[in-house]
């Protein structure tokens, strides 16, 4: 896989995560860094990622990886 920079701007950082939103459900989902980037989500480095919350009235879903490779799921709002 080639260097991704982050999408925030002006961040020189290698992404880490990627961000999706779904709008008709009001949710963002940041889960592991896409095997590709896509055009409507963002990549973004640990740091923009540690740091993203979603909009007010939103959900935001984290995805993370264990260990074991097996994915596990963190709700906020």
């Amino acid at each position: 896989m080639s260097f991704r920079p982050c999408s925030r701007v002006a961040c020189p950082e290698e992404s880490a995560a990627t961000l999706t939103f779904d709008y008709s459900d009001s949710m963002a989902v940041l889960g592991p860094l896409s095997l590709r980037r896509e055009p409507h989500s963002f990549d973004l480095c640990e740091r923009h990622a540690r740091l993203t919350s979603a909009p007010q009235g939103w959900q935001l879903v984290r995805l993370r990886m264990t260990t074991d490779g097996a994915a596990g799921l963190d709700c906020a709002e």
